[in-house]
């Protein structure tokens, strides 16, 4: 996801300086484009199921429900927020706004891989050890 982001930004950049008549300019519109759809793929794929996957496996049986609810809030309240904010940091700099969805993408891999427990061949009182 990363990569690709990182990809569609600096065709964004890019295409600041070159004119919009030049066939590079379409072709940079064509890596945007395939950038964004790679990284769909790649969420849908990826990162997309870390909330479901976490709840189910992390969540102790006694708090399941009032913690799923509140973790599928802050889901959909968190997708709610990019989905605003994604048209007016667009205006502001095309570039720029995937920049900061990159920069946000990289520190959730590292988040994950430093906070979220590797819960394979692991009891629920195992991972749940790891929290206390």
């Amino acid at each position: 996801m990363a990569l690709s982001l990182l990809v569609v930004s600096i065709s964004f950049y890019l295409k600041e300086y070159i004119s919009p008549d030049s066939d590079l300019y379409a072709t940079l519109s064509l890596v945007s484009v395939a950038g964004v759809v790679v990284m769909v793929i790649a969420f849908s794929l990826g990162l997309g199921a870390m909330p479901w996957i976490i709840m189910s496996e992390i969540l102790p049986i006694k708090i399941k429900g009032l913690a799923g609810s509140f973790a599928t809030l802050a889901n959909w309240f968190f997708s709610w927020l990019v989905t605003l904010t994604t048209n007016l940091l667009l205006d502001w700099s095309s570039g720029g706004t995937f920049t900061i969805y990159t920069a946000v993408c990289v520190f959730t891999v590292g988040f994950v891989a430093i906070w979220v427990p590797e819960t394979k061949g692991k009891t629920l009182e195992e991972i749940q050890q790891f929290f206390r």
